[in-house]
């Protein structure tokens, strides 16, 4: 407990990502406690990481909770100030914890730090999830500085800053433990998928701050656990993007503001059709026809605060796909 930060990673059959991608934690994460939260793994991970990385500690959730409740349980016994939540197949870099310790020390309102996340497979540029800090804009739809939709930013050091963001990447995510318990960490009913932007929207509306540092850089894999073309992957998303919205959006923007995004939505299932990807369309519509279940248990959720000026811009869609404005 002399150290101020815990390095925590959530891991459901993934021995072979920790056997890759463990070392780098281990080398370079002095300062740091090394956690294994494990989602009650069928293969030999803790096998593994006993044999192999002996001072790792391993926290053996019951069940395969996935990303939020997986989090939320294995973080209850976890004391350090500091967490960082780091996704099993994260490649860190030498000194990426110093600048975070540092933020955290001297800045209180900072209540949550992203690193610069690069692509594992292609080094010189930013990775999808993440890149150099989130945004999103009136409509809920996320985008990063590097990255908007598909179109990834090489690094060309454009984002070599420390800047306030909105959201941080849940592939690398760092937070106050105070800030975490006080809101009650993730939402379990996410299960995985834009819990960590609904975090932050939360922590904003409280009064906490996003920041975006560049002097700790990872590397992210991506897609490592459940690929981009997966239908489940789209229907988390837009199911969970929608509660986001029900959960956190200003009480006289809410029902405009939803009624605008399900079209939007719809209009994004119409696409998926005309490019053949049926599945996708049908995981649009199971996750429109979910968040109507749950609008009355969603709304019980909101907090006593939401704050405007959520968005950084109006309609990253039109920007993009009418103005082709595909840069950040």
């Amino acid at each position: 407990m002399d150290k101020k930060i815990a390095v925590v990673i959530l891991n459901w059959n993934g021995a072979k990502l920790l056997e890759q991608f463990l070392p780098s934690v281990v080398a370079y994460s002095d300062e740091a406690n090394i956690y294994v939260a494990d989602n009650a793994s069928t293969d030999n991970s803790i096998a593994v990481i006993k044999e192999q990385f002996p001072s790792v500690k391993i926290i053996q959730n019951e069940g395969n909770y996935g990303f939020a409740m997986g989090y939320n349980v294995a973080l209850q016994t976890i004391e350090e100030p500091y967490y960082a939540l780091v996704n099993s197949d994260i490649e860190v870099t030498e000194n990426w914890l110093s600048p975070i310790v540092s933020l955290f020390d001297n800045e209180p309102n900072i209540g949550i730090i992203q690193p610069k996340i690069l692509d594992y497979k292609n080094k010189g540029y930013f990775e999808y999830a993440g890149a150099a800090g989130g945004y999103i804009d009136s409509y809920g739809y996320p985008y990063c500085r590097g990255r908007i939709f598909d179109t990834i930013e090489k690094d060309n050091h454009q984002y070599d800053d420390e800047t306030e963001i909105f959201w941080a990447s849940g592939a690398c995510f760092f937070i106050r433990k105070e800030i975490y318990r006080k809101l009650n960490g993730f939402d379990p009913d996410f299960f995985a998928h834009q819990e960590e932007i609904d975090l932050c929207w939360r922590a904003f509306n409280l009064g906490y701050s996003a920041k975006y540092t560049s002097k700790s850089v990872v590397y992210h894999v991506g897609g490592a656990t459940l690929n981009q073309s997966n239908p489940k992957k789209t229907f988390l998303n837009f199911r969970n993007s929608l509660l986001m919205l029900l959960k956190n959006l200003p009480s006289n923007e809410l029902f405009p503001i939803l009624f605008m995004r399900l079209t939007l939505d719809g209009i994004a299932g119409i696409q998926f059709i005309f490019k053949g990807k049926f599945a996708h369309c049908f995981a649009v519509l199971k996750a429109h026809f979910y968040f109507y279940h749950l609008i009355n248990y969603t709304l019980k959720k909101r907090g006593e605060i939401q704050k405007e000026n959520y968005f950084h811009t109006k309609s990253i869609v039109f920007n993009y796909f009418v103005s082709k404005k595909q840069y950040f």
